[in-house]
């Protein structure tokens, strides 16, 4: 019991690896070799027989590009377009043979995208110079996005969304995903670890906090989703056992979501490489996974290897400054970041040291300050944002927050995100309920677990 204690306690524990290896990854067509440095997982430690075990990952820099199969897509999806249409539950889906389609997108603009059979590689074919309407139906939210490179849009991501658990300092957020899709999230973090032969989301170690199988959280987000069929949604996996790629099809194809899957047209992707929100919802290809370890995109092209396509400011953070460098991946050259996309950072923890234990546990008391969109007020997210501009002339393409909802005024994680993207928010949040009664009890929770924490470790010490 007083293991278990401990552990829940245990946000992270921090420590160097300077081991380097080489990855080579073998297609058909290519290989590539390239260099990677082994590091420590910061947020997934475990405690085993009284010692402690800090899992590490590589990250490979391609030398090459390689061109990567254009996935399984054959259909549009919309409610307006003329051509053969069915319907299979809330979605309409349009086939055609057409050489090319129109649409009306952003402010006014009609665009005509050629159809190349509908795979990935669509590409603009002209663009009217004189707007003839306006679109009134919005991707992700905002008509305006229609027309943005996937890779030109500040999202707001939830960390460790599935990690909603009352009473449970290891939790991270209060309203569960489809709370977090409806009110705006647009990329969902989580951690995954092998139980007994099947993909949980647990925090850390199942023993700890397991949020049940991937399969039935993404089963939820796949049925949002056909309830939106103009929103685009990223998945950011957090691989904590290092398995391949290949395991996690299997319950993303149970999940329905392999039906909406994006697959690029080539790793690594560069900031203009991507597509805008309009052709990824055209060519029903919303859903967007990534890996942190382990993804081969010449196996599997559409879970793609997190760190060859963005890099990450300093993870699980406990500097309240949160200085906008670039932490993962390591080395990264300054000319290699501007383009990229790239993820801030933004949930403040707590370092407690018990021997020669370090732990970090998130730090709820900051939580409304942390999550304010004030770019006056030290350590709020407006400030880190407007910071992170400066420093690389562009906004961050996710913001990634604990406890979404908290913020001055609640929500205003969104109200962020719609400055950096020059729109306006419209100040609705959050969710269907009141969260309050959790983060009350995730406060408390955390200070007793931590007290549970110091007894064990003197016990042992």
């Amino acid at each position: 019991m007083r293991w278990s204690l401990l552990a829940l306690a245990v946000g992270a524990l921090a420590k160097d690896n300077d081991e380097t290896t080489t990855d080579t990854i073998t297609s058909a067509s290519s290989t590539i070799t390239g260099s990677s440095a082994s590091l420590n997982w910061s947020d997934a430690s475990t405690i085993t027989n009284g010692s402690v075990y800090v899992p590490s990952g590589t990250y490979l820099t391609y030398t090459s590009v390689v061109t990567l199969g254009n996935g399984d897509h054959s259909t549009v999806v919309s409610s307006s377009l003329s051509g053969n249409a069915t319907t299979t539950g809330n979605q309409t889906i349009l086939t055609t043979s057409s050489n090319s389609l129109t649409v009306l997108v952003g402010s006014g603009g009609t665009t005509t995208i050629s159809n190349n059979s509908m795979n990935a590689t669509a590409t603009h074919a002209s663009t009217s110079s004189t707007p003839t309407q306006t679109n009134t139906t919005p991707c992700n939210g905002y008509s305006e996005f229609c027309m943005r490179n996937y890779s030109n849009i500040t999202n707001v991501a939830a960390h460790n969304s599935p990690f909603v658990v009352p009473g449970n300092a290891a939790s991270n957020q209060a309203l569960g995903v489809t709370d977090q899709l409806n009110d705006g999230i647009r990329m969902l973090q989580f951690q995954t670890h092998n139980k007994s032969g099947e993909i949980h989301l647990c925090h850390t170690s199942c023993d700890i906090l397991d949020a049940g199988t991937l399969e039935a959280y993404l089963t939820k987000v796949y049925q949002w989703m056909l309830k939106n069929p103009y929103n685009v949604v990223t998945f950011m996996m957090g691989n904590g056992d290092y398995l391949p790629p290949s395991a996690f099809v299997d319950p993303i194809e149970k999940s329905g979501l392999k039906s909406l899957i994006y697959t690029p047209t080539k790793v690594p992707m560069t900031l203009d490489d991507w597509p805008t929100l309009s052709e990824m919802i055209l060519h029903n290809q919303r859903a967007v996974f990534f890996m942190d370890y382990q993804a081969n995109e010449t196996a599997v092209p559409w879970i793609m290897d997190e760190f060859s396509q963005m890099w990450e400011t300093p993870f699980s953070p406990t500097n309240p400054a949160f200085p906008c460098t670039a932490q993962r991946p390591p080395g990264l050259s300054r000319k290699d970041a501007l383009n990229r996309m790239y993820m801030a950072n933004h949930n403040l923890n707590l370092q407690l040291n018990f021997g020669s234990l370090s732990l970090l546990i998130p730090n709820t008391a900051d939580m409304v300050e942390t999550n304010s969109a004030d770019v006056n007020t030290s350590g709020s997210l407006g400030k880190m944002a407007a910071n992170c501009t400066a420093k690389w002339d562009r906004p961050p393409n996710f913001l990634l927050v604990d406890y979404y909802n908290y913020g001055k005024p609640n929500g205003s994680v969104f109200e962020v995100a719609a400055e950096m993207n020059n729109v306006t928010w419209n100040g609705k949040c959050c969710g269907s309920k009141s969260a309050a009664a959790h983060m009350s009890v995730a406060s408390v929770s955390t200070m007793a677990l931590v007290a549970a924490g110091v007894q064990f470790v003197l016990s042992v010490f």
